[in-house]
């Protein structure tokens, strides 16, 4: 009976210190997480006002899709075209704030308000939006794999 009794306590102590350790383990790893993606939504905004086309082929998903805050939708392939064309497409200012960023394993989501001052399509472009961005770490590198845009009023 004692044997019996110490195995379960035993086994008891185990599922205890487990549970202890695995939420700690998640946690830094979710942290991670946070910083990973909230350094990148930051360097997104250096990218945007140096045109920098490279960031974007690098850390959007090659299915990306974006809608933004006048209702239309993008593709990476359609977002990148545009950069070529920096005559029509070119930020003047942005700046982000109120960014959260919320991670659940190899997904997280970011929220954030952005304003900004732009020349899009040949549109200029000067508005607050609020805007919800996707992430999934694929092959050890976080990218983005949705974003919509909506302005605000």
């Amino acid at each position: 009976m004692k044997t019996r009794t110490a195995v379960l306590a035993s086994a008891v102590a185990i599922v205890l210190l487990a549970s202890v350790t695995v939420p700690a383990i998640t946690s830094a790893a979710g942290d991670d997480a946070v910083a990973a993606v909230t350094k990148l939504e930051h360097d997104a905004v250096k990218a945007d006002l140096a045109g920098d086309k490279a960031f974007y082929v690098k850390y959007l998903a090659s299915d990306w899709t974006g809608g933004d805050s006048s209702g239309q939708w993008f593709t990476k392939e359609s977002m990148l075209k545009m950069m070529d064309d920096a005559k029509n497409n070119k930020f003047n200012s942005e700046k982000i704030s109120e960014l959260k960023v919320r991670a659940y394993r190899d997904t997280a989501v970011a929220t954030y308000k952005d304003i900004y001052d732009a020349m899009v399509l040949g549109e200029h472009r000067s508005r607050t939006i609020l805007t919800t961005d996707t992430f999934v770490k694929m092959g050890g590198v976080w990218k983005q794999v949705a974003s919509h845009s909506s302005q605000t009023k």
